[in-house]
């Protein structure tokens, strides 16, 4: 089947059973609903407060008016239709600098909801919210991971963002060159301090794999813009949430950042040794910086990626099917639903489909993979194995 026959089937699959207007919105709703009553809460919290849900349904956006709990009396409730058959959510007063966590401050896992009734209940109780202090969390992130900047300019998109490094244990005492990654959703890849979900341990893993291979990697971990981050990570409009700044931020990355850190660290620029790595919306993201710009990252790593958030994606990959020598790591948890599996299998085949070597594509469908960074960071040594093809050096 020739690329412009995939995409055809693929629309039709995925579009023969729902609305044009639930088209619109890339989000599948059901007969089913489920009502969250937040009936226990920290004995400090202030009812005057108001609280949200957030999650992969919605883009994990830490909190939108759509998505606020009702009060009533000393209770908060809201009740949300199917928009995928499993969710994995948290709550928040609005952002996640005030998720909730648990007693020591500390993240806590993913919630998940699976729909199974037409109308189903669910209790609540949140013992904590994020302390406002970071100074008072106990930080995880290993010697030799720096802060590159608090406030790095990104002009493309008139804001600022903090930069983290990750450096090889020997980068000091050596005169090598090394591959570089780069990494989004920098709050959670170094530090559970920082974290709002649980952290990647990239730094641990790195060390450890340095340990056993002598592999060294720098990686360069970006933060996520809080309420912009669904913008920056897609390159596409969305029509419920707003307009897509992906391309104002891949420019940043390659004419802005990557220059900076190229200058700055002993790295190897060229395009077989400069990786991207992001998970669900941060995942769609790297797949489409990799496919826009394969001159630039040769590799990437596709966790949960959120293809679904814009159909575009599938239109616009095979379009791009030219990516011979790039290496692609796919990767999606069966417990993160049906859609997201169907999803990332579809984005795969496609791939083949345009012509890329099949030895340059792994995929894998973890079954006891859940939307979550405990997830990932599970896989990410894996990951990096493969990109790298570090058991073969």
């Amino acid at each position: 089947m020739n690329i412009k026959g995939y995409i055809l089937l693929l629309s039709v699959v995925s579009f023969s059973c729902i609305s044009k207007k639930e088209q619109d919105n890339n989000l599948i709703l059901g007969d089913e609903v489920v009502t969250f009553i937040v009936q226990k809460l920290p004995a400090s919290h202030n009812f005057n407060d108001s609280i949200y849900i957030s999650g992969n349904f919605e883009g994990w956006s830490g909190g939108r008016d759509q998505f606020k709990l009702k009060k009533e009396k000393k209770q908060y409730i809201i009740t949300i239709p199917k928009y995928l058959e499993h969710i994995n959510y948290k709550f928040t007063k609005g952002n996640w600098e005030t998720v909730e966590c648990k007693l020591d401050g500390n993240p806590i896992e993913n919630r998940t909801y699976s729909f199974k009734k037409l109308k189903d209940t669910v209790l609540i109780s949140i013992v904590n919210w994020n302390p406002k202090k970071q100074q008072n969390k106990i930080s995880t992130a290993a010697e030799n991971v720096h802060v590159f900047a608090e406030n790095f300019q990104m002009p493309q998109l008139k804001r600022k963002r903090k930069i983290s490094v990750y450096l090889p244990p020997n980068y000091n005492t050596s005169e090598k060159d090394y591959p570089v990654l780069y990494m989004q959703d920098g709050q959670n890849v170094f530090d559970v301090s920082t974290s709002y979900t649980g952290e990647w341990e990239v730094d641990e893993t790195l060390n450890k794999v340095f340990k056993e291979t002598g592999f060294g990697l720098i990686v360069v971990a970006i933060d996520h813009g809080t309420d912009k981050r669904l913008n920056e990570y897609s390159p596409w409009d969305h029509i419920k949430y707003g307009k897509g700044e992906g391309k104002l931020y891949l420019d940043f990355l390659v004419n802005t950042l990557k220059p900076e850190i190229d200058k700055t660290f002993r790295t190897k620029p060229d395009n077989k040794n400069t990786a991207i790595i992001g998970s669900s919306l941060g995942g769609l993201f790297a797949h489409y910086a990799t496919f826009e710009k394969p001159d630039i990252f040769g590799k990437a790593g596709v966790f949960s990626p959120s293809f679904r958030y814009n159909e575009s994606v599938y239109e616009f990959t095979a379009k791009n099917c030219n990516l011979n020598e790039s290496r692609l790591y796919y990767l999606v948890g069966e417990k993160e639903g049906d859609t997201m599996v169907k999803s990332m299998n579809d984005m795969v085949s496609l791939i083949k489909n345009g012509g890329i070597s099949e030895y340059n594509i792994f995929s894998k469908v973890v079954p006891h993979g859940t939307h979550s960074e405990s997830f990932w960071k599970t896989e990410f040594e894996g990951a990096i194995r493969w990109l790298f093809n570090v058991d073969n050096q």
